[in-house]
């Protein structure tokens, strides 16, 4: 079952508009898989401890780096997937992938996260899609490529409309969330709240 899972499905690809610079002509999202460690490792150290939205790790001081404790952290991101897993409150079901080269090299160029459901936390500051892109790929149209990928597995997922958040202050990623549809509905503690789609919004938890 689990080597199933980890099984990287047909890859769903976004082309980038063309800007200056190396950049890969396309991206794909794929579920977190213990062949990715070493991409994963130096992702993880690209990021220096900053935030790392959509990556779904607990603690940025201490990452799951080693041999064992990636092994342990993908196996709980895939199972998080399965609606059939019993999760503990607040925790909801959430669909893992990470953002990587549609060249089929092992670069790991950020992470997405697709919480199936939302908690009040994620109805509040967090959203259904939360996602970073490393920093050294940045400005490479690589956050919008992956946030279009990101609605569409949503869709498929039956949400809709879909929350998605950032920082009051964050001016690019307020831009790449518009530019996707995001219709701003308010502010909550420093956090920008846009619904993408047209479908009857859900209530407060």
């Amino acid at each position: 079952m689990a080597d199933r899972r980890s099984r990287e499905p047909e890859a769903t690809q976004a082309h980038l508009a063309w800007h200056p610079g190396p950049m890969p002509s396309e991206i794909r999202l794929v579920p977190p898989s213990v062949s990715r460690h070493a991409a994963f490792v130096d992702c993880v150290a690209d990021f220096a401890g900053t935030a790392m939205d959509g990556a779904s790790i607990v603690d940025l001081t201490a990452p799951p780096v080693s041999d064992a404790e990636f092994i342990e952290f993908v196996t709980e991101r895939l199972a998080q997937e399965d609606p059939a897993t019993e999760l503990e409150e607040p925790w909801v079901h959430c669909t893992s992938r990470w953002i990587v080269p549609a060249d089929g090299s092992d670069e790991v160029l950020g992470f997405l996260a697709i919480r199936h459901d939302l908690n009040r936390f994620l109805y509040d500051q967090g959203g259904h899609v939360g996602y970073s892109v490393r920093p050294s790929a940045r400005r490479r149209g690589i956050a919008s490529a992956a946030l279009a990928l990101g609605l569409q597995e949503a869709r498929g997922l039956g949400i809709a409309p879909v929350l998605i958040t950032c920082d009051e202050h964050n001016v690019g990623s307020r831009r790449t969330i518009e530019t996707a549809g995001g219709q701003l509905e308010n502010v909550v503690e420093g956090k920008l709240r846009f619904w993408i789609g047209d479908e009857e919004r859900p209530m407060r938890p």
